[in-house]
């Protein structure tokens, strides 16, 4: 008989897939607990002996899209598209574009991500805030690059801000409720933003050297 520990690790991960797949079909709004006990094969109670409430799950669940999107984004740079003098901006480019892909094949999972929100009283544990802050890597060491008399913390501050300049143009020309972008104009319009960014830090950075 396999140990107590390793079935309830299988019937956990059996939970967090059944999670994954109602999200990604129906959306956050369509996860019910007493679904999920069902597609599983267990007590509704039961589940609260895999993850601590719904919140966890949502995370959990969270936590394997972001995985997910790190790779995306590991592939995007090992591939930096060609054309710039300065291998970073495409870098970034190709980041931001794959970024723009994945959110559009996994739409509910990466709506997911922001729509979620904590119960009252309750903040998001540390583990999940660590996950999300380590993909602005794929941000920030190109940033670096192009900014190096900036400090560590200017560069910080740009890598939130540009996530969000590209992360607020993507989620408006995906939202169905307004007039969804075209596929390849959304790209289009992400891409010259990117370019737009990178082409004022590197006229910002020649300035300053040149005083």
């Amino acid at each position: 008989m396999a140990p107590v520990t390793d079935r309830r690790e299988r019937q956990r991960e059996a939970l967090l897939e059944a999670a994954e797949r109602t999200i990604a079909a129906k959306g956050l709004d369509g996860l019910k607990a007493r679904e999920l006990a069902r597609e599983i094969g267990c007590a509704v109670g039961a589940i609260y002996n895999l993850v601590a409430d719904l919140d966890e799950l949502i995370l959990r669940v969270g936590s394997r899209t972001l995985a997910r999107l790190d790779r995306a984004l590991q592939e995007a740079e090992a591939r930096p598209l060609p054309g710039s003098s300065d291998p970073a901006v495409e870098q970034l480019v190709a980041v931001a574009l794959a970024y723009c892909r994945f959110a559009r094949a996994n739409l509910p999972l990466w709506r997911t991500l922001f729509e979620h929100r904590m119960a009252e009283g309750s903040t998001v544990p540390e583990w999940a805030l660590s996950e999300q802050m380590t993909l602005f890597r794929h941000i920030a060491l190109p940033l670096a690059s192009l900014m190096p008399q900036a400090g560590s913390a200017d560069v910080a501050l740009f890598t939130r801000t540009m996530f969000s300049a590209v992360h607020g143009v993507l989620a408006l020309g995906l939202d169905e409720k307004l007039v969804a972008v075209p596929v390849a104009e959304l790209e289009r319009q992400i891409e010259t933003l990117v370019r737009l960014i990178c082409t004022g830090l590197l006229a910002g950075e020649a300035t300053r050297a040149r005083r």
